[in-house]
């Protein structure tokens, strides 16, 4: 989607990395989960390789910005992004939004890195 739309999914400048708005898709094009959890161990395993693309790791998140378009799933949300950042705690927000791009789209998450030092 990113050549489509015409966007990155990490950008490096510096030491810091942003992760752009992540879905849960799967290699195929389609959603890999109908539920938020499954979704958003998907989106997690999808930061995880642009933070390493960029040189970045997970302990290195800052910060996460979560969306999901209904906050009875903030629990199932809430226990992936712990299994993933449980030691690192970084800052982090979960809102409710109307929807996202697509109607199977459950969440949606953004994630910031600082890096300790230029790589």
């Amino acid at each position: 989607m990113e050549a489509k739309v015409g966007y990155s999914r990490a950008v490096r400048v510096g030491r810091s990395v942003h992760v752009a708005g992540t879905t849960g898709f799967g290699p195929d094009g389609n959603m890999v989960s109908p539920d938020a959890l499954g979704q958003t161990r998907q989106i997690l395993k999808i930061i995880i390789a642009a933070l390493a693309e960029a040189g970045a790791k997970p302990r290195d998140v800052v910060r996460t910005v979560m969306y999901v378009t209904d906050i009875a799933d903030a629990e199932d949300v809430g226990k992936a992004h712990g299994e993933v950042f449980a030691d690192i705690r970084p800052a982090s927000t979960l809102v409710q939004v109307a929807g996202l791009i697509a109607p199977d789209m459950k969440v949606e998450i953004e994630a910031y890195a600082e890096l300790s030092e230029d790589v």
